[in-house]
C-alpha cells in the first residue's frame, strides 16, 4: 500500500492506495475542521478501498496567500476544486463521505458530476435550517466583525453540540478551528448563512446516487429534516446511532465505520 501526501493547486491531500484497481472512497469534511477528523476511519476504510483525504480551502494545510486574492466562496467553486483533486489523480468515480458542511459540498458535486459519484455517505447532513438555525445565523452575521471569531465558533459547536457526551467532538473542532484565519471564518460563515435556497432545491431534488444519511440521535438540529427527507427520496436510506451528536464519526467511530462500510459493501 503507498501512502501520499501532496498539494495541488491549492487543495492539499492526503491518499492511501490499496492497489490501483481498488474502488475510491474521498473524505469531506466540514467548515471548521480539516482531514484530521477522519483519522479514526482511515484505518478500516484502507483495508478495503483506496481512501483520499482532502483539505478544503482555507482549512487544515490547504493555506495558500491565493485564497486572499479569491473573492468568490460558492459551493460550485469549492466542489470545483474537490473535482480538480479527482481529475489531477485520475480518479474517474469515487464513493463519498461527509460530515456537516462537507455533506453540502458533496451534494452539490452530484449534481454537477453524478458521473463522478458512485455512491454519498452524509453524516450529520444539514438539509435544512430550522428556525433555531436560522437565528443563530443571523446573531453570527450581526456579532461576526464584533466578538473574536473563535469565541463566536465555540458558541456555534456548543449550541449545536450542547451535552456531556458531545465533548471530544467540541474540543476537536475548536482545535481545529483555531487554525483557521479570521477572514477565512468569516468568508465560510458568510457562505453558510446563504445555504437555504441550496438546501431547498437539494430537498425537492432528488438523485439517483445511492444515498446514507447517517446521523446522531441527538443531533436535534438536522436530525428531524434529514427523517422527513428520506420519505420522500428512494434512493436515500437512513440510519440513526443511539446516544450520538452532530459528529458521528468522532463521537462513535466504530459504530461508522461498520455501519458505513457495510453500505458501500452493497
Amino acid at each position: 500500500m503507498s501512502h501520499l501526501v501532496f498539494t495541488f493547486l491549492m487543495l492539499h491531500y492526503t491518499t492511501y492506495t490499496l492497489n490501483p484497481a481498488a474502488p475510491w472512497v474521498t473524505f469531506v469534511h466540514g467548515a471548521g475542521g480539516s482531514s484530521a477528523i477522519w483519522f479514526r476511519q482511515i484505518r478500516d476504510f484502507k483495508k478495503s478501498f483506496n481512501v483520499l483525504l482532502v483539505d478544503l480551502r482555507g482549512h487544515g494545510k490547504s493555506k495558500n496567500h491565493v485564497y486572499e486574492k479569491l473573492k468568490k466562496y460558492s459551493f460550485d467553486v469549492i466542489g470545483n476544486e474537490v473535482v480538480e483533486v479527482l481529475d489531477h489523480l485520475k480518479i474517474k468515480q469515487s464513493h463519498f463521505v461527509g460530515i456537516s458542511l462537507g455533506t453540502i459540498i458533496i451534494r452539490e458535486i452530484t449534481e454537477r458530476h453524478p458521473n463522478r459519484v458512485s455512491s454519498m455517505i452524509l453524516a450529520g447532513a444539514i438539509m435544512k435550517l430550522n428556525i433555531r438555525g436560522q437565528l443563530l445565523m443571523r446573531l453570527g452575521i450581526l456579532l461576526k466583525s464584533v466578538i473574536p471569531y473563535l469565541m463566536l465558533y465555540k458558541l456555534f459547536a456548543f449550541i449545536i453540540m450542547p451535552r456531556k457526551n458531545h465533548k471530544a467532538s467540541r474540543y476537536l473542532f475548536v482545535q481545529e478551528a483555531k487554525k483557521l484565519y479570521q477572514k477565512e471564518f468569516i468568508r465560510w460563515f458568510t457562505l453558510a448563512a446563504k445555504v437555504n435556497p441550496l438546501l431547498a432545491f437539494f430537498r425537492i431534488r432528488e438523485t439517483s446516487i445511492p444515498t446514507l444519511y447517517l446521523m446522531g440521535e441527538e443531533d436535534y438540529m438536522f436530525l428531524p429534516s434529514i427523517t422527513k427527507l428520506v420519505k420522500n427520496h428512494r434512493s436515500a436510506r437512513l440510519v440513526v446511532v443511539p446516544a450520538c451528536g452532530h459528529v458521528v464519526n468522532v463521537e462513535k467511530p466504530e459504530e461508522f465505520n461498520r455501519i458505513a462500510l457495510a453500505f458501500l459493501a452493497k
